[in-house]
């Protein structure tokens, strides 16, 4: 009895969670449509070269300003690699959406002090820059 009230309270609490992130998906997915008219394909290979390291540093810094939230990374990852941007690129653009926030930084500033939000969001972008490039050579070792 109690497992069956603990797994109907848990079924609940995630159609809630997903109920709430749908507005957030449903936009993402539309601003993807808009993405997809405006932006070419030879706007997206002049910004990626198909270099492993310009690539990445490329997408680490796009993905840190842009920021955003996980579940949307997911969603947007599958299309640029779809538009053939290279997985390194990938990685490293969603290491960096999800853990840097440029954008953020006047907010993070105030809350945390200027030295430590400017020294998490610098060592955020070498950081998935760097983790990108191992997770995609441990990819291509493994496969």
């Amino acid at each position: 009895m109690k497992k069956k009230k603990s797994l109907l309270l848990s079924l609940l609490q995630a159609a809630k969670n997903f109920a709430q992130a749908l507005p957030m998906i449903v936009g993402i997915m539309l601003l993807l449509g808009l993405f997809q008219s405006y932006v070419s394909q030879e706007h997206l290979a002049a910004l990626f070269s198909g270099n492993p390291f310009t690539d990445t540093l490329t997408a680490s810094l796009i993905g840190s300003i842009s920021g955003g939230q996980v579940i949307n990374s997911y969603i947007i990852g599958g299309e640029l690699l779809d538009k053939g941007i290279s997985l390194f690129a990938v990685t490293a653009f969603l290491l960096s959406w999800v853990t840097v926030g440029i954008i953020q930084l006047p907010l993070e500033i105030s809350m945390l002090g200027k030295g430590f939000a400017i020294f998490r969001n610098l060592s955020g972008i070498i950081l998935a820059a760097f983790m990108s490039l191992i997770v995609v050579y441990t990819l291509q070792v493994i496969a």
